[in-house]
């Protein structure tokens, strides 16, 4: 039994997650896409990117743009879809329930599994070139179960609910090519089949685990949308329990020597709002103090975090003006005149993440 202790955990994952220092690999060669990166706001991928290498992080085809984990949009490798749309199809019928529970759609989660087939068939039906995400919406929400609908008052029509829609849209062969007012949908080039029952489960908790842990079924669970006890089903056997600050938590065997060993993390790094590091669902671990917690998980617009000597160490803001991006740095506690050097030079990463040419940094 490996028994540490949560500054350990946090060595561990800025390590696993490749923020213990910038390799030059180009984006999709990074491990961390085995997970994926959340896209919050436009350009958020490319900034969780630039802060793991110095390799140009807009230019790499090998990336596709998916709907993945709890429907939310993700960057992953065009290579990974077919065994990914096989782990996220849900286990069974309590497991798509669990995902589709809604005050908005209270008759769906009877359904099951059907109501994610049915949707993505939807999809493929209505997604054969790219289309505006409203045009979709329309005409998917058409094909599917009523169940799974819901009179929106603001377009007075009758539309699939959102969790249903996303959730369905890797195995229905959709990829997100725009976002925000000009959203666009397309059919994924060569887009794996719908699956026919979950396959690679436990590979996709192990996954989880690499990066995220150590960690155990629920954290795993509240990441997929879905029960801890679905998960427990499907937990891989061959595991390491870990004991962390004496509580029991998992990470596959082959990653304990790196919890072991990890150094521990120096240097700043400008993380977007929803980067892998903040996927993980101790949050408790991650930020303890729970009015630090506000800051950064809020309900609507999360900023970025500040991560400095692999602690979460502030929050900040960007305005992405013509030729720069200026950054606006709210720190937990004030900074030493050496610390706002790093912070201010780190800036630059933000602006080429962003394709601009200059940031400045105002510290709050």
């Amino acid at each position: 039994m490996i028994e540490v202790d949560r500054e350990r955990v946090m060595a561990y994952r800025v390590a696993a997650q490749g923020l213990a220092g910038r390799t030059g690999d180009r984006p999709a060669d990074l491990p961390l896409l085995d997970l994926g990166v959340q896209e919050y706001t436009p350009g958020s991928p490319h900034v969780a990117l630039a802060a793991r290498t110095t390799a140009d992080v807009g230019a790499d085809d090998r990336l596709i743009t998916v709907w993945a984990a709890r429907g939310a949009p993700h960057l992953h490798r065009r290579a990974d879809l077919p065994a990914l749309v096989e782990q996220l199809w849900p286990i069974g019928d309590d497991d798509a329930a669990a995902r589709m529970r809604s005050g908005q759609i209270p008759d769906a989660p009877a359904l099951g599994v059907r109501a994610f087939t049915a949707t993505a068939e939807a999809f493929r039906a209505v997604v054969t070139r790219p289309i505006p995400r409203g045009e979709a919406s329309t005409e998917v929400s058409r094909r599917v179960p009523v169940e799974v609908t819901y009179d929106c008052a603001a377009c007075a029509a009758r539309h699939v609910a959102g969790n249903v829609w996303q959730q369905a849209g890797l195995a229905g062969g959709v990829e997100v090519i725009s976002r925000g007012r000009d959203a666009t949908l397309g059919p994924i080039p060569g887009a794996p089949p719908i699956p026919a029952a979950n396959a690679g489960a436990g590979r996709l908790i192990e996954t989880y685990l690499r990066f995220l842990g150590p960690a155990g079924p629920g954290e795993v669970a509240k990441y997929l949308g879905t029960t801890a006890t679905v998960l427990k089903r499907v937990w891989p056997a061959d595991l390491a329990e870990v004991r962390v600050d004496g509580r029991r938590a998992w990470l596959p065997a082959g990653a304990t020597g790196l919890l072991e060993s990890a150094p521990r993390p120096a240097g700043v790094r400008f993380l977007p709002a929803m980067d892998p590091l903040l996927q993980a669902r101790d949050r408790d671990l991650l930020v303890p103090a729970k009015d630090r917690q506000k800051q950064v998980w809020r309900i609507l617009g999360n900023p970025g975090v500040l991560l400095l000597d692999g602690e979460i160490a502030g929050v900040w803001r960007a305005a992405l003006k013509r030729e720069r991006v200026d950054l606006t740095v709210s720190p937990f506690a004030p900074l030493t005149p050496a610390r706002i050097g790093a912070v201010e030079a780190e800036a630059g990463t933000v602006a080429r993440a962003r394709g601009v040419t200059e940031a400045t940094v105002t510290i709050e």
